[in-house]
């Protein structure tokens, strides 16, 4: 799934030496999103256009500025649905200030049909066993990874160790995102961050190794979390 930020021309780009400038936020969420979702059927016609003839580069400077106008620090993603042809997703990575805007956006949604599905958090993937991604130059086969879960059951957290065998060929910077990925991918963004504790990636096979259906499994196991326990993941 590909995430999109604001987009901007080089023209468009600041001498280096002038202080970015400051994004306005919307005071009223709902009224922001009712202003979205008309932005949004505006463009559609563009969107379908660029999607068909896959190039949704074409649209996503657009799409970036419809985003923006909601929230500047919200996220968005173009990608295959799982229960119709295309999915939005729109997302706050699960940052609390986010989440009026997000919730504001999906209670103005449309109602979803054949073309399209709208998703406020990055779901799961129906079988992550399936997905590979491209981190540099490296190819990463999610099937290939493994995880350990400490279960703690009166929180209803689940701590992880996240193992690859191809992981000592990824830069450093490349590495965080090889940690949460597969995360998200198998239990979805929310699940992620209300389900997770400590969150580590390592550098060998650890005992007691689950595949990531697996952690799904486990995960789906725990019962409601102790209130006051549930927290940002580590």
């Amino acid at each position: 799934m590909r995430l999109f930020r604001r987009s901007r021309k080089s023209e468009d780009v600041p001498d280096p030496r002038t202080a970015w400038p400051e994004q306005p936020v919307p005071e009223d969420a709902a009224a922001a999103a009712v202003t979205f979702w008309e932005a949004w059927f505006a463009l559609l016609p563009e969107v379908s256009a660029a999607l068909g003839d896959r190039e949704p580069h074409r649209v996503e400077h657009d799409l970036c500025t419809i985003v923006e106008a909601l929230h500047p620090r919200l996220h968005f993603s173009l990608d295959r649905g799982h229960r119709a042809i295309y999915s939005l997703v729109l997302t706050g990575q699960e940052d609390p200030e986010l989440r009026p805007y997000t919730d504001a956006w999906k209670a103005a949604a449309p109602e979803e049909d054949a073309i399209w599905e709208y998703h406020d958090s990055v779901p799961p993937v129906p079988d992550p066993s399936e997905v590979t991604v491209n981190l540099g130059e490296t190819r990463i086969a999610l099937a290939d990874v493994r995880v350990t879960a400490k279960v703690d059951e009166s929180a209803g957290r689940v701590d992880v160790t996240v193992f690859h065998p191809l992981i000592g060929e990824l830069r450093p910077e490349t590495r965080t995102t090889m940690t949460f990925l597969p995360l998200d991918a198998t239990l979805g963004e929310r699940v992620a961050a209300e389900r997770l504790g400590k969150v580590e990636l390592v550098t060998e096979a650890q005992d007691g190794r689950l595949t990531l259906l697996e952690l799904r499994e486990v995960v789906g196991r725990l019962g409601s979390p102790t209130p006051g326990n549930v927290g940002t993941p580590g």
